[in-house]
């Protein structure tokens, strides 16, 4: 592992798919950049690679209040997804991504009827989303169970092989030039005349300027210095299961319950979608429920009754960072030189974007979006608690 400098133009905090990735895109325009990572289990790694874009039928019931919140930030999710493609293309790399689209299936009349005013909202806002009866899905989706009555077809959606992309960002940024040092954490960041000196648990550095990716644990860095981000950890769960033939193309939701089930190229089935988890021990480490494993698969193959053959080999427990709904992107206008990069709901599908369009905002570019709808200035003068994200996009 390299040392870590005592100097740095551009200091980076976190080292998940946002920070990697703008490692990458401001090391490219020359930028002296360092990254430093705590190093504990967190979204990005430990992350099962869906790719969404549609609201969550089951948060609009719980929360409507929310829907707007949702829509607003909306339209983001296809160009996050096509963003990613971009990056493919530009690093030469293997993703592991499958376009086949995803399925929000329904049990009930009614829930079925909710999807198709949910589709209707969400055409408005760019995505191609409608609504397919048992007999289309017969030819579609055959793997789906008798329970199933109909579903959202929302052709926007994917999945992609996490290691992979997460492997290749973190070899681009080095490649670039940026010092990339893992198992170092924080303290706090301390703003000078000049810019800033950072205490971390491998002495201080000297930062031009400094951008917190740190997903949740952004909120004390910047509670520290009277900038409120009202984020919170929410420890979650994941099943995969033994590799099989391919037969689940598309990514695999609910309408009214929590799961995503997709089938990665190595036959693996991954069963997830907010079942819960637990914080424990000194560190705070994500540690897997019982209860959840046994949920989590029994829905899934009530869903996909062909899951049932198949043995779960791992599970394993990471932290989303839940907001308000909406990414929290851009300048601290009160503190000078001071960046924050947290995606919203669907962290992981939105990190390449945000981190794009951070960097534009870093390097004095006009980025490609309307930064002010993602501003850390809207949380000025309160703390308001986020909202699970369980069962948002």
């Amino acid at each position: 592992m390299s040392a870590l400098p005592a100097e740095a133009g551009i200091l980076i905090v976190g080292g998940g798919v946002v920070g990697v990735a703008l490692a990458g895109f401001l090391a490219e325009e020359g930028r002296d950049v360092v990254l430093v990572d705590a190093g504990a289990p967190a979204g990005s790694n430990s992350n099962a690679g869906s790719l969404h874009a549609q609201m969550q039928s089951r948060f609009m019931r719980i929360y409507p209040d929310q829907v707007p919140v949702l829509e607003s930030t909306l339209h983001l999710y296809p160009k996050a997804i096509a963003f990613w493609h971009e990056l493919e293309s530009l690093l030469d790399a293997d993703f592991g991504m499958s376009m086949h689209g995803g399925l929000m299936v329904a049990e009930t009349d009614e829930q079925l009827e909710f999807l198709r005013y949910k589709a209707g909202r969400e055409r408005a806002f760019g995505l191609d989303s409608e609504i397919v009866d048992r007999a289309e899905l017969d030819r579609l989706a055959p793997y789906l169970g008798p329970a199933v009555v109909g579903a959202e077809f929302c052709a926007n959606e994917g999945k992609l092989n996490p290691l992979r992309a997460n492997a290749a960002l973190r070899n681009r940024a080095i490649d670039k030039g940026a010092v990339l040092i893992d198992n170092v954490t924080v303290d706090r960041v301390e703003p000078r005349d000049s810019g800033f000196t950072v205490q971390t648990s491998a002495g201080p550095v000297r930062a031009g300027a400094v951008v917190i990716a740190a997903a949740s644990g952004s909120r004390a860095l910047c509670g520290a210095l009277d900038v409120p981000v009202p984020v919170a950890p929410e420890a979650l769960h994941v099943n995969i299961t033994e590799p099989a033939d391919p037969f689940i193309p598309h990514l695999v939701q609910h309408a009214d319950r929590p799961i995503t089930l997709k089938q990665f190229a190595s036959g693996h089935v991954v069963i997830g979608g907010g079942w819960p988890a637990r914080v424990t021990g000194p560190n705070d480490l994500p540690m897997v429920e019982l209860a959840s494993i046994v949920g989590n698969a029994t829905l899934a193959q009530h869903i996909v009754p062909a899951v049932s053959g198949l043995h779960i080999i791992r599970t394993w427990a990471g932290i989303n960072t839940v907001t308000d709904g909406k990414s929290i992107l851009g300048p601290v206008e009160a503190v000078p030189g001071l960046y924050v990069a947290i995606p919203g709901d669907a962290g992981y599908t939105l990190g390449p974007l945000a981190a794009r369009l951070v960097a534009d905002c870093v390097l004095g570019r006009a980025p490609s979006e309307d930064m002010r709808n993602f501003s850390p200035a809207r949380f000025a003068g309160a703390m308001k608690e986020p909202v699970s994200a369980a069962a948002r996009p």
